[in-house]
């Protein structure tokens, strides 16, 4: 009996010894285990690099908007100051009146001088001549002449006329510069003279023939 209790108590130990090996065991895995996933953990913290990303570029604002350039103001000149007195100025008096300045001789300026004359131009080597008449004056209006109606009417008078000869020595034109008071009259002394009077040409400095004027006067009387 006592040696089955002996060998009783000897499994028994071993048993104990045995349980204790194995807590051991699965302690040793335990901790072990939780050790190295602990260490993972530490080894993925380490290793892994935060990386941050940059943040996507904003919008750029749009462009401002241009403005048109406006013309300058025109310059404004300001007005020029007035200097206003504060007030009136004092007045000096001189007890002692100076003597007076002897009077400043006055030259008076000298007359311009004339520019010389020109002198004077050459004589002509012709003496200009009026028209002269050919023949008798008195033959171009005669008593025949006298308008019929003129003489009905007894009209009398003095006719002047100014007659412009041409180079050909005829009359060109016939003025009336005195009237007998009848038209009927005056105009028979210009008939007459245009188609009657002939006149040596009117000639210039030169000795050459121009256009002149002869003046004449026409009596008209009735016969007795």
């Amino acid at each position: 009996m006592a040696y089955a209790d002996q060998q009783m108590s000897g499994n028994r130990v071993i048993a104990i010894v045995i349980v204790a090996l194995i807590h051991v065991v699965i302690g040793y895995v335990l901790i072990t285990g939780l050790a190295y996933e602990a260490a993972v953990k530490v080894i993925e913290r380490v290793t892994t690099v935060d990386i941050e990303e940059p943040p996507p570029p904003e919008d750029e604002p749009p462009p401002p908007e241009e403005i048109p350039e406006t013309a300058p103001p025109p310059p404004v000149a300001p007005p020029p100051p007035i200097n206003i007195a504060p007030a009136p100025p004092q007045i000096q008096t001189q007890p002692n009146i100076p003597p007076p300045s002897p009077p400043a001789l006055r030259i008076p300026p000298a007359a311009p001088v004339a520019p010389p004359a020109p002198p004077p131009p050459p004589p002509p080597a012709f003496q200009p001549k009026d028209p002269t008449p050919r023949g008798n004056p008195g033959r171009w209006v005669t008593t025949n002449d006298y308008p019929s109606r003129s003489i009905r009417e007894e009209q009398e008078g003095v006719t002047s006329v100014r007659l412009t000869v041409g180079t050909n020595g005829r009359v060109q034109s016939c003025q009336v510069t005195r009237s007998s008071g009848h038209s009927q009259l005056d105009d028979a002394t210009c008939k007459n003279m245009q188609r009657r009077a002939r006149f040596r040409p009117a000639t210039d400095g030169n000795g050459d023939e121009v256009v002149g004027t002869y003046s004449q006067s026409v009596r008209w009387q009735l016969p007795e």
